[in-house]
């Protein structure tokens, strides 16, 4: 059985994630929009992730007890200057996102609740590994700068990245 606090804060994470799965999806848009079409395939792979991991606090929630209160996500927005602006702002938002795991793990320590605590290191380790990706395009964009060719090049090899297939529920 879930504590009141720590069901309230995977409520809020669960939200979050969902948030999440929409910034991506609208980032994907833009660049989709933009021709970059490998970039909006890598985007729209991440807003799958997104949804994962918001199906994995939503089981959770359930196979402890508690209850899922699904909120209104907020619209993100629509349009960037570039490229890199995006995946920096993707980095500021994993950034947040990694913060808000943590609470969510102290959260779940003051209450003594260790399976919580267990449940969330997979998502600690989740978030070094988006902020290194993120990272690593990062780098690689301020690489080619305002070269063209660069960037359709890059843009293509972003288009390899596999969608992950949707999880089943949990029973």
């Amino acid at each position: 059985m879930l504590k009141p606090e720590v069901e309230y804060a995977l409520n809020l994470q669960l939200n979050r994630e969902t948030y999440s799965a929409y910034l991506y999806f609208s980032m994907a848009a833009w660049l989709n929009g933009q021709n970059l079409t490998g970039f909006g395939h890598w985007m729209y792979a991440q807003g799958i992730e997104e949804l994962t991991h918001t199906q994995k606090f939503y089981d959770y929630i359930q196979q402890r007890g508690g209850t899922v209160r699904l909120e209104a996500i907020a619209g993100p927005k629509v349009a960037w200057d570039s490229p890199l602006n995006i995946f920096e702002e993707t980095l500021d938002h994993e950034i947040s996102v990694t913060e808000s795991i943590n609470g969510l793990v102290t959260t779940a320590r003051g209450a003594s609740d260790h399976a919580t605590e267990i449940f969330l290191q997979w998502f600690v380790t989740e978030q070094v590994e988006e902020e290194d990706s993120v990272q690593q395009v990062i780098h690689r964009l301020r690489l080619v700068g305002d070269n063209p060719s660069a960037l359709i090049m890059m843009d293509s090899e972003m288009g390899k990245r596999a969608v992950p297939a949707p999880a089943a529920p949990a029973e």
